[in-house]
């Protein structure tokens, strides 16, 4: 496992972190409570040091099987989580204003139940779940990010950038009081790139690139017939004719791919961390072959160019989030 530094922090964490999001047990259905925690420790072992969770995983159920693991850990490792939006609304809404979203109180009360979920007294990164640049110059975030920073409660701060909207987040860069961002980034959506990753590079803001695979498209197994159980996000995510455009889009990278030996996954990881913005990529890796699998990526170094030309050639501007 390399590890790289996440920007300003200085916090040196592994480029494969792990994704709690599916071990939330609510939205991903399928796995168990005792997979989740094999595939956990099974990383660790492997050099895994940054777990990425949050209060809305499974109303608390992700953060407490990760305190758990970090518990028996011996050894150090760091934790994000993030602060949910007050009105349940995923992304943030243009016009509604941040006391409906994160006032200040219910950033610290939310901030007090994850410590207790995790079994900490202090959170390594604290994020706030969604984002709207209407908020920039408001004072309810910055007042509860300095009085948790102040407290000691919290180390870090940052923010989880809307889905596929990644310049939404520049002003808010550019205040200088944030330290990281976690974003969406792909070999589908390379958007970031344009404005997101300069910026960060040139403000040292570390880069969490989340949804490496597409949940779950850039693995290459989701074919026409696919079927996922009810109730699981992947089958809204995956809704209608969504399945047959995934599988013709991968069907003609993998074409493209021909003479690259590596998996589709591993070179779908391999190329987020070919980018020198980005800090950690965050899996979700619910079995332990998969947390195997994943974990050997880094130790296999930046794509290259003429590969990187092929990804950046599949591009797609699409959004299943709506």
């Amino acid at each position: 496992m390399r590890y790289r530094r996440l920007g300003r922090t200085n916090l040196e964490i592994s480029e494969i972190g792990y994704g709690a999001w599916g071990i939330g047990q609510t939205q991903w259905l399928g796995g168990t409570d005792s997979e989740a925690v094999a595939a956990l420790r099974r990383a660790i072992e492997l050099g895994l040091n940054f777990i990425d969770t949050a209060l809305a995983y499974g109303d608390g159920h992700s953060e407490q099987l990760v305190g758990g693991i970090l518990r028996e850990a011996g050894k150090t490792i760091y934790v994000a989580t993030k602060v949910p939006p007050k009105n349940d609304l995923w992304p943030a809404q243009p016009g509604v204003g941040i006391n409906d979203v994160f006032p200040y109180e219910y950033v610290m009360e939310s901030t007090e139940q994850s410590l207790r979920n995790l079994g900490r007294d202090v959170i390594d990164l604290q994020q706030l779940h969604v984002w709207n640049p209407e908020w920039t110059g408001r004072d309810e975030w910055r007042r509860a990010f300095e009085d948790l920073k102040k407290s000691g409660k919290v180390r870090f701060v940052g923010v989880s950038i809307n889905d596929h909207q990644p310049e939404s987040a520049l002003d808010l860069i550019r205040t200088g009081l944030v330290d990281t961002v976690q974003v969406i980034y792909n070999v589908f959506d390379q958007s970031p790139e344009r404005s997101l990753f300069p910026l960060c590079r040139e403000r040292n803001i570390g880069v969490i690139a989340r949804v490496p695979l597409d949940e779950g498209s850039l693995t290459g197994s989701i074919t026409p017939d696919t079927v996922f159980p009810k109730g699981d996000f992947r089958d809204w995510y995956f809704r209608g004719n969504r399945k047959a455009e995934v599988a013709e889009r991968v069907d003609a990278m993998k074409k493209d791919l021909s003479g690259v030996a590596e998996p589709l996954p591993e070179v779908a990881l391999r190329f987020c961390l070919s980018h020198p913005a980005i800090s950690t990529v965050i899996p979700g890796m619910r079995k332990i072959r998969n947390v195997e699998a994943n974990c050997r990526v880094s130790d296999r170094g930046p794509l290259d160019e003429p590969v990187m030309a092929v990804l950046r050639r599949h591009a797609w501007n699409k959004n299943y989030y709506c």
